[in-house]
């Protein structure tokens, strides 16, 4: 039995740290080029707020590939998506290293979009795959957690490539991690979805059957609105602490990546609290941390100010109340199905994805001369995840008031 139990813990570890890492390249591409926004900007003769678009244009393939990986892999399984999009990835890293304007390196960040997307999707539905019940929000919150590190280093460390070498360095960088992850899945990877629980309905059937149960829809509402967020501070807050304030890409990275820990902090607390507070609770108040959050980066805006304090202190509070809904949330999402997986995986992470990607391209066109437009558009978020969360509970009254019946 202990033998067994240790077989289990040892190989949950792999399956987990394999996931992680293969978001993690969505993940460290996404922020990795933000203390380079001012390098970029005169490298490519265009204003910095344009850099904006640059998370715009890869977030918005980012969500809409997921559509198509998801029930994909529902299909054909998970492993033969993962390597497409990798290799989808790893030609468009290429292309981001040699283009020569502006416009073809908006088309390369796009096609790493369309290739991480694969990450993006894989790593909902793979543990639904392996897991259901508490271990299943166990697992999403401890991929919650691992998933973080990405982003938390991948400024840091584009800082400093961008204060010793060119901005380039970053995307070499991204190269190599993306062949060193893909020869990982290559070799270590087992399928999770093996071929009899393969389905072959019409991919139109699968989405009708998820897209029609009310509480995954306010659960989506809830995760597109919050990850929103998350991304407009991310593309925002390199152009306010670099172009605006005039700090070194060293200190940028570094004040980039202080609301992070709140993520990890916030996803440690939901895997604890659901326990004791039950789910409904736990997303309440995650809830609350977003609104303070988003309201304290708007106060000083409605003045017309940027100051350090209410920016990084207001993402800390936005971050650990993403930290606690995110495994929350995905989890109630997935959990009713087990042969809808890659399904619900899909619609999950490419809407949240797309949701972002649009509202960082507003966030683009609304110019950042101080922190009023990130602080609106992140007080906006805050209030769809309340009206989505209400969402859900009126459809599980409604569910209870049937069965009653």
């Amino acid at each position: 039995m202990v033998v067994e139990m240790q077989s289990s813990s040892t190989n949950m570890v792999k399956l987990l740290f394999l996931i992680i890492i293969l978001a993690a390249v969505g993940q460290m591409t996404q922020t990795m080029y933000v203390p380079s926004i001012p390098a970029m900007s005169e490298y490519f003769s265009v204003q910095s707020s344009y850099l904006q678009a640059v998370m715009a244009a890869y977030l918005i393939p980012y969500g809409l590939s997921q559509f198509v990986y998801g029930p994909l892999s529902d299909r054909v399984g998970r492993r033969p998506v993962i390597l497409l999009g990798m290799g989808i990835f790893l030609l468009g890293t290429i292309g981001a290293l040699f283009v020569p304007s502006f416009e073809l390196f908006l088309l390369a960040s796009f096609i790493q979009g369309m290739g991480t997307g694969c990450g993006g999707a894989m790593c909902r539905t793979v543990t639904r795959d392996a897991y259901e019940g508490a271990e299943l929000h166990r697992a999403n919150s401890l991929v919650s957690m691992g998933i973080i590190f990405s982003p938390l280093i991948a400024p840091v460390l584009g800082g400093y490539l961008s204060s010793y070498f060119e901005w380039q360095a970053s995307y070499l960088f991204l190269l190599i991690f993306g062949a060193v992850v893909t020869l990982a899945m290559m070799s270590q990877f087992s399928e999770t979805l093996p071929a009899e629980k393969r389905r072959h309905e019409r991919v139109m059937v699968s989405y009708r059957y998820v897209l029609g149960h009310r509480r995954f829809q306010g659960y989506v509402m809830c995760l597109v609105a919050t990850f929103a967020g998350i991304a407009v501070f991310e593309a925002a807050a390199g152009v306010l602490l670099g172009s605006v304030l005039k700090l070194d890409p060293e200190t940028v990275s570094w004040l980039f990546v202080l609301p992070l820990p709140g993520y990890l902090a916030g996803s440690w607390m939901s895997a604890v609290l659901v326990k004791q507070l039950g789910n409904r609770r736990v997303m309440t108040l995650g809830m609350i941390a977003i609104i303070a959050g988003s309201l304290t980066i708007l106060l000083p805006g409605l003045s017309g100010l940027v100051t350090v304090n209410s920016l990084i202190g207001g993402a800390f509070l936005y971050f650990i109340g993403a930290g606690v809904l995110f495994p929350a949330a995905t989890t109630a999402a997935v959990e009713p199905f087990p042969h809808h997986a890659g399904t619900a995986g899909a619609i999950l992470g490419g809407l949240q994805n797309l949701g972002a990607g649009l509202a960082t391209l507003a966030a683009s066109l609304m110019g950042a001369e101080n922190q009023y437009n990130l602080g609106a558009v992140m007080s906006v978020m805050a209030v769809l995840v309340m009206l989505s969360l209400i969402w859900v509970r009126r459809s599980q009254n409604e569910d209870k008031s049937v069965l009653a019946s």
